[in-house]
């Protein structure tokens, strides 16, 4: 990295990200779901509205762009942070960050199934790979296995941001308006979804749970708004490439915050799943061009960014 504090910047981005999972859990001992998951975008959307607002950047008013942006709202915020929130309730905040790390492979496949990406051997390879590791990490030969609603709710998650990456992609980024003010614009637009929402489990009164109601405004506040505005600090100073490796870091911290605070316990196989998974990744994003081993690994990040690092550090994702 050019900035040396730019580690440290990518180790909180990656501890912030990973608490999340950490931080729906403690906010399920005193909100639903749905309370959950709009507390979280609002805090955000305010979070990043007074960082624009400091730094001068004004919110576009394109009606288009905004119908895009409602649409990327539903599928990158409000519909997988519900989804995260219901399946925490019976599934450890570690192996929710363990299937989220399975974004990537589902945003390489709806990329494809929408025609913007080919499908060399490398990567065909990378995909049967990542869902292996899924098919370890439930376990379905096993009568008591992992496989349930709530990791189904997570793996649901994980792809309905797969969507939102893709749709992005083709329809809002490359407009010349500054990543920050799209991400303030989606929150804003997943406002109203989230409201849409409340009536399914979100009108019952909230707990008076201190640390619970902490949790959520940290989750807001520094996981959704700050994490963001340190995310595009991240690409101003070494690129979306640079800033891309989060998504490996991710998991570790939520497998490791899991067991430390909440003494979840992650059987062997899950953890074993969680590198197939990783593996698989890693080989999406690689290509066979290249004389070197080192030229190769330049591409393959190079690569990546262009589909899943760029798109998702537009927008809000965990």
């Amino acid at each position: 990295m050019n900035n040396p504090t730019s580690y440290v910047r990518l180790g909180a981005l990656a501890l912030f990200w990973g608490a999340s999972f950490l931080l729906i859990k403690l906010g399920l001992e005193a909100l639903s779901p749905t309370q959950i998951a709009l507390g979280r975008i609002v805090l955000g959307a305010l979070t990043l509205l007074a960082i624009c607002a400091v730094r001068g950047l004004r919110i576009p008013r394109d009606r288009d762009l905004w119908r895009h942006i409602a649409v990327a709202a539903v599928f990158a915020n409000a519909l997988p942070w519900v989804l995260l929130a219901v399946g925490e309730q019976s599934v450890e905040s570690g192996l929710a960050g363990v299937l989220n790390a399975t974004t990537p492979l589902w945003t390489v496949l709806f990329g494809l199934l929408a025609g913007r990406e080919a499908l060399p051997p490398r990567r065909a390879a990378g995909l049967l790979i990542g869902f292996l590791g899924v098919l370890v990490i439930f376990a379905p030969w096993q009568g008591g296995g992992t496989l349930g609603w709530g990791v189904l709710a997570c793996i649901a998650a994980s792809a309905s941001y797969g969507i939102g990456f893709v749709y992005t992609g083709r329809f809002i980024t490359g407009r010349g308006t500054p990543p920050l003010a799209l991400a303030s614009m989606q929150l804003t637009a997943a406002i109203g979804f989230s409201l849409l929402a409340l009536p399914i489990d979100g009108l019952r009164v909230v707990h008076w749970d201190p640390v619970a109601l902490l949790a959520v405004l940290a989750l807001g506040v520094v996981g959704t708004g700050i994490g963001f505005a340190l995310n595009y600090r991240l690409i101003g100073d070494e690129g979306a490439t640079t800033a891309s490796t989060v998504t490996y870091i991710m998991p570790i911290f939520s497998v490791l915050l899991g067991w430390l605070l909440l003494d979840e316990q992650l059987p062997l196989r899950v953890l074993l799943g969680m590198a197939v998974v990783l593996a698989g990744v890693a080989l999406t994003h690689r290509t066979s061009s290249g004389p070197s081993i080192a030229a190769r690994a330049r591409t393959a990040f190079d690569r990546a960014s262009r589909l899943y690092a760029d798109l998702a550090t537009n927008h809000p994702m965990k």
